[in-house]
């Protein structure tokens, strides 16, 4: 007997979409907690078992991390990010830093031709959002913040491909700087100071802003 495909409901496939648009959307962003499957039945108006179905596709696509007594969280953005962030959760934190430097090199260097003033003032007011988090003492909220920042500055390149590329290495990029930072005392004094790149990108110095960029993640203190 020949084997066929599965199928699945019309209104799971629904469900599934309507979440995963929460998550594309930025609407639940990395790292945050989904509604719980009550809310989402009573928000959605379908049987839970529709609900669960849903939330088990998208963890199985690696957008969503079901964790027993705590929730269903948020972890990549795309099932591309999903399935880098699987690939390389045991790459060495040197194999990440490289393409890291790579990468942000490029597109800082992209920035400094191509940045409008909106992405200048959008790099200063999360040049100073990373300063506060730091200060914060809260190891995760500096993650997202520094996260941030170095995504917009690859946004600032204005190149589609290099800016979804490192969009779906969100997760890894996320994973090296919480090794990183976790490994330090969050002193005042030893913030990696991020400004000199965004002058650069201000100045339209390409060189100074790729070399800028491309060594912060070269002199991160977990490399091995």
């Amino acid at each position: 007997m020949s084997l066929s495909a599965p199928r699945r409901s019309a209104l799971a496939d629904q469900v599934i979409s309507q979440l995963r648009q929460q998550i594309t959307s930025g609407e639940w962003p990395v790292g945050s907690r989904i509604p719980t499957e009550p809310e989402l039945v009573a928000r959605l108006g379908v049987a839970r078992n529709t609900v669960r179905e849903a939330i088990r596709a998208l963890a199985h696509n690696g957008l969503l991390d079901i964790r027993q007594g705590s929730g269903t969280y948020v972890i990549a953005t795309s099932e591309l990010a999903g399935v880098m962030q699987r690939r390389f959760a045991e790459a060495s934190q040197r194999d990440v830093a490289e393409v890291r430097s790579a990468l942000e090199a490029q597109a800082a260097a992209l920035a400094a031709r191509r940045r409008t003033e909106r992405d200048l003032r959008q790099l200063d007011a999360l040049l100073g959002r990373r300063a506060e988090a730091w200060a914060s003492g809260d190891l995760e909220r500096f993650v997202e913040a520094d996260a941030t920042f170095h995504t917009a500055v690859v946004g600032a390149s204005h190149n589609e491909v290099l800016i979804a590329l490192y969009a779906d290495l969100g997760g890894v990029v996320r994973a090296f700087l919480r090794n990183d930072v976790g490994r330090l005392e969050m002193r005042a004094d030893a913030l990696a100071d991020h400004s000199a790149v965004v002058d650069a990108i201000r100045a339209a110095d390409a060189t100074t802003a790729a070399t800028e960029a491309g060594s912060y993640a070269l002199t991160c203190r977990a490399l091995v």
